[in-house]
């Protein structure tokens, strides 16, 4: 039985990462017959193939080094994806200039707002946003927001 926690192996793998110059954004972990290994990176020029594959080589050899998983397990790598979800800070942050698409609370109610990204505060966030054929600036509070994801313009 694996009894290996989620915290264990993000302390593990974050050193490589790190030297990579990667960050993690997400550690899934899935123990079973056949454990899985999920990891999400991410990094500012964003995510290439070749740094799936390096960060997959050097967590697999720390991995094989300490022997934290007993019995199999598969190690996956990827990065967030085009239309991200927002999560951490780092990741608004990274987001300022582009487009998002928010979910948040509005009363007892939920709206849905799209726009543009243009500042971030610890507590609040600037979009602009169309209404109609009209620009408009929206202030939105961190904390009613429910979820946000990039939004790619195709």
């Amino acid at each position: 039985m694996n009894t290996v926690s989620k915290e264990q192996l993000t302390e593990l793998v974050q050193p490589s990462l790190r030297h990579l110059g990667l960050d993690l954004v997400d550690l899934q972990w899935r123990p079973g017959r056949t454990s899985i290994l999920r990891l999400v990176i991410d990094c500012a020029a964003g995510v290439t193939l070749d740094d799936c594959e390096r960060v997959s080589h050097a967590v697999g050899a720390v991995l094989d080094a300490y022997d934290p998983i007993a019995g199999r397990y598969a190690l996956e790598v990827s990065s967030p994806g085009a239309e991200r979800p927002l999560q951490t800070d780092t990741e608004w942050q990274a987001a300022v200039g582009r487009r998002i698409n928010v979910r948040l609370r509005s009363g007892d109610a939920e709206m849905v707002v799209e726009g543009r990204l243009l500042s971030l505060d610890p507590g609040s966030a600037e979009l602009e946003a169309r209404d109609r054929n009209r620009r408009k600036r929206l202030s939105l509070a961190r904390a009613d927001v429910i979820a946000a994801r990039i939004v790619v313009d195709i």
